[in-house]
C-alpha cells in the first residue's frame, strides 16, 4: 500500500510538471526502475500514467474554451504513426543499455532546461505549407522518440513548434496534451499485446498523472514555470547519476 501511496503522489507531481512544459517521466520512469521493475516493464507501465495526464490535460484546456483544429489533429496522426516503430525498439532492449540511455537523455534534456533558449510567445505565427509540411515530419520522430522512452518528449514538442510556428506557450501546451494522448495509444497497444505492463503500479501512477494534469491545466496561464524547472533538474540528476552508476 505504501508504494501505491507512493507512486500516487509522484505522479501527481509529475501530472504538473508534464502539462506546465514536460519532463514529468524524468521522474515517474526512474521511479518504476528503483521499485524493482524491469526497464523495459518500467518503460511501458508508465505510458498508462501518460495516457491519463494527456486526457485529462487536453480535456481541462478544452474546459477553458482552447479548441483543437484541425492541423494540431494531423500532428498527433503523424506522431502515433512514429510512435508504432519506436515502441518495437523499446520491447526488446536490454536493461542496463536502457538505463544508459535514460541516463543520458536526462542529462540531455536538463543540460537544454539550463541552457535553452526560453519560449517566447510571438503575435506573428507562422501557418503556411512549407512550416506545416516541416511540422508533420518533425512531429513522425518526435513519435519514434515518445514510443521508445517518452522522457523528455514534452521539450521536443515546444521547442518544434516555437521554433516552427511561432505558437505561444497556452497553445503549445495544448497541442502536446493532444500528441501525447494520440500517440500513447499507439504505444499502450502494443506494450498491452507483448505483456510489459504493471497494471498494479501503473493505474496508482495513472490516478495521480491524470489528477495533476487535469488541475494544472486549469490554471496553468497563472504559474511561474521557474521553481517547477529546478525541481525537475536537480531531481532527475539525481535519478541520472543512479541509473548510470549504480
Amino acid at each position: 500500500m505504501d508504494k501505491i501511496i507512493i507512486l500516487f503522489l509522484i505522479g501527481l507531481v509529475a501530472g504538473v510538471i508534464n502539462t506546465l512544459a514536460g519532463g514529468g517521466s524524468l521522474l515517474t520512469l526512474p521511479a518504476l526502475i528503483f521499485f524493482g521493475l524491469p526497464p523495459n516493464v518500467a518503460n511501458a507501465t508508465n505510458r498508462i500514467g501518460v495516457f491519463f495526464n494527456g486526457l485529462l490535460s487536453w480535456r481541462g484546456y478544452h474546459s477553458k474554451g482552447i479548441k483543437t483544429e484541425k492541423y494540431d489533429l494531423w500532428l498527433s496522426v503523424t506522431s502515433f504513426i512514429g510512435a508504432i516503430l519506436g515502441s518495437y525498439i523499446a520491447v526488446d532492449i536490454k536493461g542496463d543499455t536502457f538505463n544508459k540511455i535514460l541516463a543520458a537523455v536526462i542529462v540531455f534534456i536538463v543540460a537544454y532546461m539550463v541552457f535553452g533558449k526560453k519560449v517566447k510567445t510571438d503575435d506573428a505565427v507562422i501557418i503556411t505549407k512549407k512550416s506545416r509540411l516541416i511540422g508533420l515530419v518533425t512531429f513522425f520522430f518526435i513519435g519514434i522518440y515518445g514510443g521508445f522512452i517518452q522522457a523528455g518528449v514534452g521539450y521536443l514538442i515546444i521547442a518544434s513548434l516555437s521554433f516552427i510556428h511561432h505558437f505561444g506557450m497556452v497553445k503549445i501546451n495544448l497541442i502536446k496534451s493532444l500528441t501525447v494522448l494520440i500517440y500513447t495509444l499507439s504505444a499502450l497497444g502494443i506494450f498491452i499485446y507483448t505483456g510489459l505492463i504493471d497494471w498494479e503500479l501503473g493505474l496508482a501512477l495513472a490516478a495521480g498523472n491524470g489528477a495533476g494534469g487535469w488541475l494544472t491545466s486549469r490554471w496553468s496561464t497563472k504559474v511561474n514555470e521557474k521553481y517547477i524547472r529546478y525541481f525537475v533538474m536537480f531531481t532527475a540528476l539525481a535519478f541520472a547519476i543512479k541509473l548510470f552508476f549504480f
